[in-house]
């Protein structure tokens, strides 16, 4: 059959195909366009993960058989039914239990074996008795400002060798010994005739010298260390090594020794001790070998690396929220525990000596100040952050010093690293600072706290003193909020990240080695640059 003759329009319409690829090609305009796709993709780098074991299926001892109907193999129908022995061999089979791994929620000791999710984990737990066994440093950077202080000096002996050699040292002071132009005053009366214990300091002499632009991302400090959203991060309080601990929402915490060496699991290590998300984590800062954590399931472990057991420590029907200690008695537990609740559990006696009943909704997180242990702070989703002082009980009921209130949930509450400020963090899109004498000079700083259902909510912590607040933001970087100017100075931001970090730590020895982890499972490290 011919084919049909061409109109007029259907020539003209191939002749203009013809004479644009031809301009086209003259161009060179695909070429152009696969350099220019080619040039926007982001480069993706090899991060460091962890690795999972797959479960080796049992070999079955009987031989399968398949079953076929005796209309198939074109048998008469038989209404006799199943034989005696039969139905004796189902029932014994059903009831008889298949081989497995102990259950996180076994009312019990659980191996590091079982709850290990790769092929060894001997080189994590050597680690782990290691940093425990060598002499660590009694206060961090963070803590006791009045009777300690940071210095960069020379390689000397009784300090160690920081980034980029200089030495981060610790330098003990005497307790009536007061620094040229730094004025102390003890706290006269406070609220409600109770003295807090803190000490005044001018916001001028607040100063830790640290360069924000000499933070620095890079590949080789990335790892994905749990699958899923991290709820909790946080560094390992020693000088030896560099590691961080991470919880995340489906029960998994995961190890990062950052100095390791060992290139079969990077440094990675995958537990499982709980089945639901981990909603605290405290390493044990006289033994670093031993770490609770604390879950939603109502569970609350400690792992001991020395026992390679994962020991439950309590158990509930409520949901536990968050959980801390106290640097003065390492014996007890305080965690928040259902609709408002605060427990104490000491571990000598194995039961509660306190309960109290301090918010209307769940408390988010607790915190002690770091110049006076018996003063604790709580957030909480009904709207309120409180200062509480642990000696001032009034009918079983804690006193409040302070209430700063959000117009909305309030995720975190934390004491400045010299106990004279306060930092909350609420959905309502603010960050609170409180400051003063009584913490009576409260402020409130926008800052998008927006992370939706996907993403942890951002908790803004304090750095290395009382000069930066850290907090993450939702373009991929690291907002830097000065209390003193009370906005935001400073954006930590990196090509190479990938996902929206929401919860932070500082290095409480190494000063400028920031922690950030976000939904993905990963963690970056800021460390300072050249």
């Amino acid at each position: 059959m011919a084919s049909p003759e061409l109109t007029d329009y259907e020539r003209k319409r191939l002749e203009n195909i013809r004479r644009n690829d031809q301009m086209m090609a003259s161009l060179k305009l695909h070429s152009i366009a696969a350099q220019v796709s080619a040039s926007t993709k982001r480069p993706r780098a090899e991060t460091k993960s962890y690795k999972v074991c797959p479960k080796k299926q049992p070999k079955t001892q009987t031989p399968i058989v398949i079953r076929r109907s005796l209309r198939t193999r074109g048998l008469p129908p038989d209404g006799k039914g199943l034989s005696d022995d039969a139905i004796e061999s189902m029932v014994r089979t059903s009831k008889s239990p298949s081989p497995s791994k102990a259950s996180p929620r076994d009312l019990g000791p659980l191996s590091m074996r079982d709850a290990y999710s790769g092929a060894s984990d001997r080189a994590l737990i050597e680690a782990l008795l290691g940093i425990a066994n060598k002499p660590q440093l009694s206060a961090s950077v963070k803590g006791e400002i009045g009777r300690f202080e940071v210095s960069k000096v020379e390689n000397s002996s009784g300090a160690r060798e920081g980034i980029d050699g200089l030495t981060y040292g610790l330098i003990k002071k005497e307790e009536n010994e007061i620094e040229d132009g730094l004025k102390l005053e003890p706290l006269s009366e406070g609220i409600d005739g109770i003295t807090c214990g803190l000490v005044k300091k001018e916001e001028s002499e607040v100063d830790s010298g640290l360069k924000l632009e000499s933070l620095t991302l890079n590949s080789e400090n990335i790892a994905r260390v749990v699958p899923g959203r991290i709820t909790n991060v946080s560094f390992f309080p020693c000088t030896s090594s560099s590691m961080v601990v991470v919880g995340n929402k489906f029960g998994n915490v995961g190890f990062w020794h950052i100095d390791s060496k060992e290139e079969e699991e990077s440094g990675v290590y995958l537990y499982r001790p709980h089945t639901g998300p981990i909603s605290g984590i405290l390493i044990q800062q006289h033994c670093t070998s031993k770490i609770f954590t604390s879950c939603y399931d109502g569970f609350i472990r400690l792992m001991d690396a020395e026992k390679e057991v994962f020991d439950l420590v309590y158990s509930s029907e409520e949901t536990i929220y968050s959980i801390c200690q106290q640097s003065k008695d390492p014996k007890c537990l305080y965690f928040a525990e259902g609709h408002g609740g605060l427990s104490v559990w000491d571990e000598r006696t194995g039961n509660f000596s306190n309960q109290w009943s301090l918010h209307e909704d769940r408390i988010n997180s607790i915190n002690f100040n770091s110049e006076n242990s018996n003063v604790m702070t709580t957030s909480s989703t009904d709207g309120t952050a409180c200062i509480w002082d642990l000696r001032s009980i009034n009918a079983n009921k804690l006193k409040t010093l302070r209430t700063v209130g959000h117009k909305r949930a309030v995720h975190s509450a934390y004491f400045s690293p010299s106990g004279r400020s306060l930092v909350t963090t609420s959905i309502d899109n603010t960050v609170g600072i409180s400051s003063g004498v009584n913490f009576e000079d409260i402020s409130m700083i926008y800052h998008d706290n927006r992370t939706g259902r996907w993403i942890s909510s951002f908790r803004a912590i304090w750095g290395w003193d009382d000069e930066y607040v850290f907090i993450g933001n939702m373009k991929r970087g690291v907002d830097v909020i000065s209390p003193v100017e009370r906005r935001t100075v400073f954006t930590l931001q990196s090509p190479h990240m990938s996902a929206i970090p929401c919860r932070f730590d500082v290095h409480p020895f190494n000063v400028g080695m920031l922690a950030g982890a976000t939904s993905g499972g990963q963690v970056y490290i800021w460390t300072l640059g050249c």
